[in-house]
């Protein structure tokens, strides 16, 4: 089966209580926003990438990226309380098409291949509405009364023996217009989980965060001419883990 094209819709709002000016913050040399646009930017399924913002300084930041279409936040939608499915409804009525993509620009060490990937297998079955990232952790886990959740306490296995937990990590979702208007959800109602290694899926919420998804892309950007980062978005949307 062909795999027919996809918008990809991106939120970036200007104001940040946690980590000020987060999508604009210089991230290895580049604004933070600039990494996942670039990863969008490489893929070979993504025809359009959806700037949903409230800003004039991330739109013309934004709009360098040439598949970049702004779509500016009307003021019944700003705000740091409006979730994401109420953007999303915008995002379909100012455009045309049958799939979408959604993910975030705190998720800087997405790659574009393995945004293809995800793609891929969405368009490869026929059973899924829509498809999630999702990570997978193995370690032990209880309910508050101590009951547990993926183990035995009479049988100590090693951790990676465990039954993994699935962690929905919100770097991607994939979804028909059908599935979501008819849901009002992103995940629809017969989602398909899409494992992505833990690097990946790092997502940038605190100040921490930001310094440690930082630390972690300058380890794996070594080796660079010079050591220099600043180029990084080129090289990385391709690059593997």
């Amino acid at each position: 089966m062909k795999t027919p094209a996809i918008k990809a819709i991106v939120f970036m709002k200007a104001h940040s209580a946690r980590v000020p000016r987060k999508n604009l913050r210089p991230f290895c040399g580049r604004p933070l926003c600039d990494w996942i646009l670039n990863a969008l930017e490489l893929s070979r399924y993504v025809e359009q990438i959806l700037v949903n913002t409230d800003s004039d300084e991330i739109a013309q930041q934004a709009s360098t990226f040439q598949k970049v279409n702004i779509h500016v936040r009307p003021l019944y939608l700003r705000g740091d309380h409006v979730g994401a499915s109420p953007l999303i409804e915008y995002d379909l009525q100012m455009s045309e098409g049958e799939y979408y993509m959604q993910t975030h620009s705190t998720n800087p060490l997405l790659r574009s291949a393995t945004v293809d990937r995800a793609i891929e297998a969405f368009f490869g079955q026929n059973k899924h509405d829509a498809l999630f990232s999702v990570t997978e952790i193995r370690k032990r886990f209880y309910w508050p009364d101590g009951r547990p959740i993926n183990h035995d306490p009479k049988i100590l296995l090693r951790t990676q023996d465990l039954h993994p937990v699935l962690e929905e990590n919100s770097c991607l979702y994939i979804f028909s217009r059908r599935a979501f208007c008819s849901t009002k959800l992103r995940i629809g109602s017969n989602p398909l989980m899409f494992p992505i290694s833990s690097v990946e899926a790092v997502d940038i919420d605190e100040e921490q965060d930001f310094e440690m998804a930082e630390a972690l892309m300058k380890s794996l950007l070594k080796g660079r001419k010079n050591g220099d980062c600043s180029s990084g978005p080129a090289n990385w949307g391709g690059a593997s883990v």
